[in-house]
């Protein structure tokens, strides 16, 4: 899957404010009430990263959740990313 450009990158962040470019990375970044919330939320991103055979780099800090994502085998951001973090996306 190629990389996709700066411009189309930039294009498709206006549709998707939650998420922001950092080093390289499509991140996002979810506060929750408590530990049990976070937890829940990051199994369903599991569910729908095995479904997609797309994984993101997932740190959990009590109830704070963030998600990088970045096509690690084609070097940069591909449409897979954002595929994913719009399916991420429904779960809040």
């Amino acid at each position: 899957m190629p990389v996709l450009d700066d411009k189309i990158v930039a294009g498709k962040l206006l549709s998707m404010p939650r998420w922001k470019l950092e080093n390289g990375e499509l991140v996002c970044r979810f506060d929750f009430s408590n530990f049990v919330e976070a937890m829940q939320f990051v199994n369903g991103v599991a569910e729908l990263a095995e479904g997609a055979g797309h994984h993101p780099d997932i740190d959990i800090r009590y109830n704070k959740v963030r998600l990088a994502l970045m096509t690690h085998d084609a070097g940069g951001l591909t449409e897979r990313d954002f595929d994913l973090a719009a399916a991420i996306d429904t779960l809040i």
